[in-house]
């Protein structure tokens, strides 16, 4: 008995661990290229276009790969819950590497002309198809293989890669500021971030090619209770939970990309602030993020995921508009206070997700459940809230046209959350 125990602990860890550290891969990846956006692809890409249009159009591809995400979470769903959670954890993780190191060996407008965005968003769309079915099979992975009322907690180890991937990418970013002249990290340092993706991709498979299935398909596949049609079934019976946690997961999307890509943008370009500057900015606000997100995910499983989402979602209204009043005052220590608590809101909108999206769905659609509705959510949300800010702070030119987007886009999120039927920690 003692013995099997520790097989079933070490069993449980390998799984957290590989939904950790896969997240954060596939997210460091994403997370670079929403980088590079806002620092140098405006000028790379579509330099026959003035700053700001270039600015808009570099995150118009950062958008196109969102609209990907659903036809991701519809693909990966369906053979995650046919085919099994891990074969497609795995599948997902080669595609975002072949994608992110692809971008890195990009020619650029000036070889090529106007195949060189072609190509990028080409490559941006199948990152968006490798992250609409990446979240769902390690959320599942984790949560489907917790003990019972520690499901929010092993959940988390799926949601830290987020923040993980984004604070390893600003570092690596940091890094080459610090190392590098302005005119060799437009020239060639920016792709060495996408390029060193491979090795952390070689990493991320070894550990996920070694982990078990999870138990909950398992014994669906013993009891031959697999569905046929997961995608059609899950609309059918779960429409209106389909709905819910789509529009309950847009104010984290639309918020959380409005601090990881717009504000590292609108710092250096319209405050004038340091590239170095911004990226701390960032990189503190990410370790509150990840902090946040553990804390609020072991709180859902005592108080349970509603009041921990209803807390978030009203914190990121009430707080939309001091953000970016203290940003404007170009303190980094306000900055600081800034971030800081809007990602505590951001990390109790997060932290409880993977186990209140499982929870939602019936087990034999349940990947296509939470893929799908995870996807929308971050479609309507996050897929152009950067080009979304970015248009309106120069048509306005206040950034409290962003602070009213990202109010309603809280405000439309937190009825949805009302609306979630209570659950029991």
């Amino acid at each position: 008995m003692t013995g099997q125990v520790q097989r079933e602990t070490s069993q449980l860890r390998r799984v957290a661990v590989a939904s950790a550290i896969g997240t954060t891969i596939e997210w460091y990846d994403y997370f670079i290229y929403s980088t590079a956006t806002a620092l140098v692809f405006g000028r790379l890409f579509f330099s026959t276009l003035s700053p700001a249009s270039g600015t808009l159009a570099a995150f118009a591809t950062l958008g196109v790969g969102f609209l990907a995400r659903p036809v991701g979470g519809v693909v990966w769903g369906h053979f995650g819950d046919r085919v099994g959670r891990k074969a497609m954890l795995v599948l997902s993780l080669v595609l975002m590497g072949i994608a992110t190191v692809g971008v890195g060996l990009l020619p650029t407008f000036g070889s090529v002309g106007v195949l060189a965005p072609i190509l990028l968003l080409v490559l941006r769309l199948l990152q968006g198809l490798s992250a609409g079915g990446e979240w769902g099979g390690a959320a599942l992975m984790a949560v489907e293989h917790a003990p019972a009322g520690k499901r929010g907690r092993y959940g988390s180890f799926s949601q830290i890669g987020v923040p993980a991937g984004l604070i390893l990418a600003q570092l690596v970013f940091f890094v080459l500021n610090g190392s590098l002249t302005q005119e060799q990290f437009r020239g060639w340092g920016w792709r060495l971030p996408f390029l060193f993706s491979i090795v952390l991709v070689a990493v991320g498979l070894v550990i996920r090619l070694h982990i078990a299935e999870s138990p909950v398909f398992a014994a669906l596949e013993r009891e031959q209770a697999r569905s046929r049609m997961p995608m059609v079934e899950v609309l059918r019976e779960r429409p209106r939970e389909v709905l819910m946690a789509s529009v309950s997961f847009i104010a984290n999307t639309a918020i959380g990309y409005v601090f990881l890509a717009y504000l590292l943008s609108y710092g250096t370009s319209v405050l004038k602030l340091s590239n170095a500057t911004m990226l701390v900015v960032v990189i503190v606000g990410s370790v509150t993020w990840l902090v946040s997100i553990v804390a609020s995910a072991i709180w859902s499983d005592r108080a349970g995921r509603k009041p921990v989402y209803l807390a978030g979602s009203v914190l990121l209204v009430v707080w939309s508009v001091p953000f970016f009043l203290l940003v404007d005052t170009r303190q980094p220590w306000l900055l600081g206070v800034a971030v800081v608590v809007l990602n505590i809101g951001l990390g109790a909108t997060y932290g409880p997700q993977s186990a209140l999206f499982a929870e939602m769905f019936e087990p034999r659609y349940r990947y296509s459940g939470a893929s799908f509705s995870y996807a929308v959510g971050a479609v309507l949300g996050g897929g152009f809230a950067p080009l979304i800010a970015t248009a309106l702070r120069n048509s306005t030119g206040t950034s409290l046209s962003v602070s009213l987007y990202m109010v309603g886009v809280a405000l439309l999120s937190l009825v949805a959350v009302l609306a979630l039927r209570r659950d029991t920690p």
